[in-house]
């Protein structure tokens, strides 16, 4: 059953380390850490993603940073509460990492598939350029009854099928994680650099 459950959301991001590790919490005595993997895009742009990693795996009192890595696991999602609301956090579970002597050409260096349902009524528009955005929540299930809530980017026609899916529909996506900067407005006066993380969407199913 689980391993079944584990197949509806698989990542596989290589990369470079760009942090220390930092504490994140613990579970029956297994210390997880936060650290930070810069992975490539075809453009000579970068995501910074964060990936979640058991001292179990990894030597987290070691400090990796510019060495190359390969992580193997799911997208995960948790709830932290802050300024009176939740907020929606995303990383990356380790199951597997692998060490690379250097950065390998020409590799799938960002890759998720994700299988779960909408749950949240797309929401559908233009940019100013024209170009047709529709961007989706996905609730992907974990095992022991739980659930991880994955914003979706699509572009184009996929956009254009994702703006009529229902709410509770089942969607099969592939795509790619990314990261983006934005501009949170805190009070009149203040404002903070945040980033926020979702899956850019290349190929799409929908399974109602």
């Amino acid at each position: 059953m689980s391993d079944k459950v584990i197949e509806n959301n698989q990542v596989s991001v290589i990369g470079e380390i760009v942090s220390g590790f930092a504490f994140s919490h613990e579970v029956f005595g297994e210390g997880f850490y936060m650290v930070d993997v810069l992975v490539r895009r075809l453009s000579d742009s970068a995501d910074v993603i964060p990936v979640m990693i058991s001292e179990r795996l990894i030597d987290v009192a070691e400090d990796y940073t510019g060495e190359f890595i390969r992580v193997s696991g799911q997208f995960r999602s948790y709830n932290r509460h802050e300024e009176k609301k939740n907020r929606l956090v995303l990383s990356v579970f380790a199951r597997e990492v692998e060490f690379l002597e250097e950065e390998v050409e020409n590799a799938k260096t960002n890759q998720i598939f994700l299988d779960g349902y909408i749950c949240k009524a797309p929401v559908y528009r233009k940019t100013p350029l024209g170009r047709e955005i529709a961007d989706l929540l996905i609730a992907v299930n974990r095992p022991y009854g739980k659930s991880d809530y994955i914003p979706c980017i699509c572009w184009g026609r996929n956009a254009r099928f994702a703006s009529g899916f229902e709410v509770g529909g089942r969607v099969q996506i592939w795509g790619r994680i990314q990261s983006r900067e934005y501009v949170k407005k805190i009070s009149e006066t203040e404002s903070e650099r945040r980033v926020a993380y979702e899956v850019s969407v290349s190929k799409l199913e929908y399974a109602e």
